[in-house]
This record gives structure tokens, sequence and C-alpha cells, in this order.
């Protein structure tokens, strides 16, 4: 070996002999932090970092609340100042008491101002539109086509009265992909007053909330009806494909996270079954062509009192209390009364504190201490009390 390179090696080992301690130190600090217990602060911390990418804003707290299931998030919104304090329009003066009181829900089903914060924070499902065929309507006869034509206007008008077009389509859409899904009835009417016989189950709601007591706005019975013709002959809203549920983003029903959220349009937001059960190719019922003679008469209340040819929204307003109000449908500007339109009465103040009186009483009832059981037939109070005491 020459002088030069032996030189080198030399050079080379001494450098390594100098920079063990250097290495053995590092490596044991490195053992020794793996070791240590980290608290659980930090590590929910960094976690949160992570989620919120070090945001505070709206989008950080989105990023959060969206990863919480409804308990928790139920939970985190009592403790929240500010969501109490909130005051969300389209809501009546009072109803948010019954969702932000704290007290017990009865029900499965959140409302007000907790549903719009769930439903924000379920997102609707990146392709999750599914393409829906036209509709065939195999209608037997003429009189089994005028009731399917009823039928979908009922649905499309006390569903969804002063939605867009758009919404409307959807919603019609919705009643015929359940005509052509086997899981559901095959004729139109049988879809729309499926449940309706009983007390609880009706799949529409207007079927039994004796919202049929309400004699229709012609003008806004007329764009309903002009909606279901349209469907009935074969339009899709393709917006929403092969949707067989929805409900109002004032809501949020129990079922709502176990189907496939497409999007919303307007106040509705439109889900599809999760899985085959939800692509084009399960739809394949056919139209029974005969429809059910609907008894209408059997879903709703005596009518309430309604205007007459010449009797103004405004006056009808003032005898009820319900004062009119203008929407804008479409560009169009429209005055509507709240009896008379949309089949849907929103409690007043007056019903909310009844609800709130009931659901007291019933925390009462809860919290009462259950009596004491009465004491078998020839045993008094005393021996009974005496048998109890512990021994000694």
């Amino acid at each position: 070996m020459r002088t030069h390179d032996v030189r080198q090696a030399l050079k080379r080992t001494w450098r390594i002999v100098t920079a063990a301690p250097v290495v053995v130190g590092a490596l044991a600090l490195a053992v020794s932090a793996s070791s240590t217990v980290r608290p659980e602060s930090d590590r929910a911390a960094e976690g949160l970092a992570r989620l919120t990418q070090g945001r505070l804003d709206e989008a950080g707290l989105l990023a959060i609340s969206s990863r919480l299931d409804p308990a928790s998030l139920a939970l985190a919104q009592r403790h929240d100042p500010a969501f109490r304090g909130q005051n969300l329009p389209g809501l009546t003066p009072g109803w948010e008491t019954l969702t932000l009181s704290g007290r017990p829900r009865l029900d499965a089903t959140a409302s007000g101002a907790e549903a719009f914060r769930l439903n924000a924070a379920m997102a609707a499902e990146a392709g999750a539109l599914r393409p829906a065929r036209p509709f065939v309507f195999n209608a037997a006869t003429a009189d089994d086509r005028r009731r399917a034509q009823r039928c979908l206007t009922q649905a499309v008008y006390y569903e969804a009265a002063l939605e867009s077009t758009l919404g409307q389509e959807a919603v019609a859409q919705v009643v015929l992909n359940r005509v052509r899904d086997p899981n559901y009835p095959d004729t139109v009417c049988g879809v729309v007053f499926e449940g309706a016989e009983r007390n609880t189950g009706c799949q529409f709601s207007f079927t039994c909330d004796g919202a049929l007591s309400q004699a229709p706005v012609g003008w806004a019975w007329r764009r309903a009806e002009a909606v279901a013709q349209r469907a009935l002959a074969g339009h899709v809203a393709a917006e929403v494909g092969t949707a067989t549920h929805y409900h109002a983003d004032y809501v949020h029903p129990w079922w709502a996270p176990t189907v496939t959220k497409i999007r919303q349009i307007g106040a509705h937001i439109f889900y599809r079954w999760n899985g085959a059960l939800g692509d084009t190719s399960a739809f394949i019922q056919a139209h029974a062509g005969r429809e059910p003679v609907i008894d209408e008469a059997r879903f709703a209340r005596p009518r309430m009192q309604t205007a007459s040819a010449g009797e103004s929204l405004e006056s009808l307003a003032e005898a009820t209390g319900s004062a009119p109000r203008t929407v804008e449908i479409n560009g169009a500007t429209r005055v509507v009364g709240v009896v008379s339109l949309g089949g849907r009465r929103q409690p007043t103040a007056e019903d909310v504190a009844r609800i709130n009186e009931r659901l007291a009483d019933f925390e009462q009832q809860s919290s009462a201490p259950e009596p004491a059981p009465a004491p078998p037939p020839g045993v008094t109070p005393l021996e009974v009390e005496e048998v109890g005491r512990p021994a000694g």
C-alpha cells in the first residue's frame, strides 16, 4: 500500500473513533425520548393542529365538527354560548327552545338550529350522483292517469310549493324513483300515500298531518301540476338522479347517516340508497298500470278557513292571525299566506310553551322516586323493615 493511501485510511479511522461518542449519545437520547410517556393533551393538540391545519376560523371548526358523531356534537353545542344565542331566520320565535334548552329529546330526529348544524357538517359524497332513466308511465285507463297526476301534483305542492322549479322537479323525481324501486309500491298514489293509513309511518308527512284539509292556492297548484305532468312524460331531474329520500334542512332525521347524501336544492337535501341499491340498474320495477283510488277525506282534518273567490289573503291572514309574506320563486315575486300555502303550519310561541310544559311534567315524573312496593298479604311493614335490616 502506498504511503498516501495509508494516511487516508488512518484519517478515516480517526474520524469514526472520534464521532462514535456523539452517535452513541444521540441514539441514547432518542431511545430515552421514545420511552417517555407524552401527555394526552399534547397528542390531542397535535391531532387538532393536523386536522384544522392550524386554522381557527369557521373552516377549522367545521373540520372538527364534521368528524363528531351526533351525540358528541350535541354535547359540544350545549357548552357553546355563541350557539345558544343564535336566532336563525325561518324559525318561529320560541321554537329554538325545544332544541337549545338541553332537555332530553323524546325522538331521534333533530330539528331547528341543531339540525342546521348537523346537516352542514355532513358533506355530500363525491361521485354519489347516479343517472336516472326517464319514467315509463303505463296508465291502464284515463282515470288511472288522472289519479297518478293528482297524487304526484299533491306531493310536489304540499312538499315543495315554495321551492324553485328545480326543487319541485327533484321532489317529483324521488316519487317516481320509488315507483321503480322494488322496495316501494309500484304505483304513484301507492308511493305517495304509503303508510298514511297509520298514525305513524307515513312516507310523506302531508298525507297524515292534516295538510290535505287546506285548499291549495291556484297559481301554486298549477305550477306543481305542470311539474308533475313533465315528470310523468319522462322528464328527468338529473341533479338528483336516483335519489329516493329527502328531508328539509331544518330537520335531521335519524336515517340521514344511513344513506348517501347527493346534494341540497333549496330547503331539501336529497339522498340515494348506499351501494348497488342506489345504482341506476337497481330501478327495475315497472308501473302497475292501475292506480289505487285514494279517499282523501280519510286523510284530512275538517277544512280550515280558506280564502274564497272574493276574499284576499290579507283579510284571511287578519282573521287567522297569520300575516302574508312575499317570496321570490324563479325570479317572480309572490305574496303567500301561511295558512293557505304549503300545507305546513309553523308552531306558535303558545304551542312551544305547551310542549315545554309537557316536557317539564315528563321530566318531573321521570325523576320522582318510585313508591315502595306493598308488603305481601299477612306481612306488616314493620316485619318487612326488620327482614331488610342487616344482621348485627
